[in-house]
């Protein structure tokens, strides 16, 4: 492939705008061209001719780019084929394969729901789609599996303003109860300010890393990464 000048096709075709970001969106130039210039490479990244070097070389730096916005080592860098192998990876990484109780909503993506397998525990919603607040906390705090960790996003999902407050509580709740370690994602200084330890990111970049606990905040290994 070679002599690829043509410009990005127009998103919806015919005109239009795409208010649909859920699954895809138009592309950036600027990644079309990087994905162009790949697919020019005949070389085999494994392979150690010369070409197969050169796809190498090209493959390494973008896993290095992508590091150094995460403040990540290149190594940490995984390349998937797509949501759905990033998703089966990332929960077969906490250890679904290996008998670790998990929990997962109802409503999630099909491709969440084959990788925790039949073992999960699934959480009912309500009929707006929230998730059941009383089941999820009935079902963190059985006796004999507390958790050991708790993920939070505050920006996103059931972590908005009608049940953010009502979820944080009980996540906070559950540290105190059980010693769980808590790691927590948020653009709330408030909520930050509740944890122990403060990693702040921008541009995604760590730019500050305040380990030391504060007086009446919870145990130094919780975690917030404001945004």
């Amino acid at each position: 492939m070679s002599g690829h000048a043509a410009a990005t096709p127009p998103f919806p075709p015919g005109g239009g705008a795409c208010l649909d970001a859920n699954a895809t969106e138009p592309i950036r130039p600027e990644a079309r061209a990087a994905a162009l210039a790949a697919m020019d490479l005949p070389g085999n990244p494994s392979a150690v001719h010369a070409a197969g070097r050169e796809a190498r070389r090209m493959l390494e730096a973008a896993r290095t780019t992508i590091a150094g916005r995460f403040g990540a080592a290149p190594a940490g860098v995984v390349f998937t084929s797509g949501a759905t192998e990033a998703n089966a990876l990332a929960i077969h990484g906490l250890g679904a394969a290996g008998g670790r109780r998990l929990l997962v909503g109802a409503t999630e993506h099909p491709s969440v729901l084959r990788a925790v397998g039949p073992a999960a525990v699934p959480l009912p919603v309500l009929a707006d789609g929230r998730l059941d607040l009383a089941a999820l906390e009935a079902r963190l705090a059985e006796p004999g599996a507390p958790p050991a960790l708790l993920l939070a996003d505050e920006p996103t999902g059931n972590l908005d303003r009608a049940t953010g407050a009502q979820v944080m509580e009980l996540l906070f709740a559950l540290r105190e109860r059980h010693g769980t370690t808590l790691l927590l994602i948020t653009h709330d200084p408030a909520l930050a300010a509740r944890c122990g330890r403060r990693v702040r990111i921008e541009d995604g970049r760590i730019v500050a890393d305040e380990g030391v606990a504060a007086a009446g905040a919870v145990p130094p290994q919780d975690r917030v990464v404001p945004a």
